[in-house]
């Protein structure tokens, strides 16, 4: 909901917009779009924090805070890395700053968001990947711990690279080490955030992925969103990658996902379109999908899937699209 900034336009493809703060924005994406959206998200502090609380939940209308997220990638103090910093110094501030962010979240009853997007490496030789690895996972135990003392969740997101052309935690499964490890030390309270373009850029499986991680009890939280593949372009929903996010709204379903409170967040970039309208555009367009995947006869094609019978499948999932 900001000035829409890129390297090639550091001012940004909305100027008009630099100006205005996290209560003006929420007040402009609250009338926009009423009820199509339930809570909003935001990173801690150059977001939200104490200082501006009040007036961000005056803003917001009655709508809530659902998740706060790290903002360490925001921080140039942390552009070689926070909580891999090899300077005692900087990685214990990273830290500091990554508990204080947790124990916000929850004391104000939102979920917490981990996306280490700066914890990594840009060229080899340049980190101590062991060493980089522990701190890692005992920054974000720290985080966990503060979390699990507050009764929320912690979601880990993942992606391969930018703004650390090399991030430690790139894939689905350096998140499950990482995850894992930290359940071996009693923090049972880690779920993943599916951010589905980081996914796409991978290409990792978006409906396998939720089935595999809902079967685990892993699945805690979606940011909705496509692109071409290549790079993270926080396009609308479905605007590419259309029968994947197909196959994720089935696969959703069959996981009965938002029974216990989970949210599907969007996590979207609109370069050069209206921000309030590609947001809710992309909630049209996941509602329209998410219609569809209930159109499928869910019996037949797991009869289908029982058999790998790709050609029975496509015929359901067609006929649910109207052919």
């Amino acid at each position: 909901m900001g000035p829409m900034v890129t390297r090639f336009i550091p001012g940004g493809y909305k100027p008009d917009e630099r100006g205005d703060s996290t209560a003006d924005r929420v007040r402009r994406a609250v009338q926009g779009l009423g009820d199509l959206i339930d809570d909003y998200e935001f990173h801690y502090p150059a977001e939200l924090s104490d200082e501006n609380l009040e007036d961000v939940r005056e803003a917001l209308d009655g709508h809530g805070i659902y998740a706060c997220a790290t903002g360490l990638h925001l921080d140039p103090r942390f552009g070689r890395g926070g909580l891999i910093s090899p300077n005692a110094e900087t990685r214990a501030e990273a830290v500091r700053l990554t508990v204080e962010a947790a124990d916000f979240a929850g004391r104000i009853g939102a979920n917490f968001i981990i996306w280490p997007g700066g914890e990594g490496y840009n060229y080899p030789f340049q980190t101590p990947y062991a060493d980089s690895w522990a701190w890692l996972i005992d920054g974000i135990g720290e985080a966990a711990a503060t979390c699990k003392q507050h009764g929320i969740q912690l979601f880990l997101e993942h992606k391969n690279s930018e703004p650390a052309m090399k991030i430690l935690m790139r894939n689905i499964g350096m998140t499950l080490h990482v995850i894992h490890t930290l359940r071996g030390r009693g923090l049972d309270n880690v779920k993943v955030n599916m951010d589905w373009q980081h996914l796409i850029m991978n290409g990792e499986s978006l409906g396998e992925y939720a089935a595999t991680l809902a079967a685990a009890g892993l699945l805690g939280h979606q940011h909705a969103n496509s692109g071409w593949g290549t790079f993270d372009d926080d396009n609308m929903v479905g605007a590419t990658a259309f029968m994947e996010t197909l196959e994720l709204a089935l696969e959703l379903r069959r996981a009965n996902y938002g029974a216990n409170g989970e949210r599907l967040g969007f996590d979207l970039y609109p370069y050069t379109e209206d921000q309030v309208a590609a947001v809710k555009r992309s909630v049209l367009q996941w509602r329209f999908i998410d219609s569809v995947a209930a159109r499928i006869d869910d019996a037949a094609l797991r009869e289908a899937q029982q058999a790998k019978d790709a050609v029975r499948a496509y015929e359901l999932v067609y006929a649910a699209l109207g052919a």
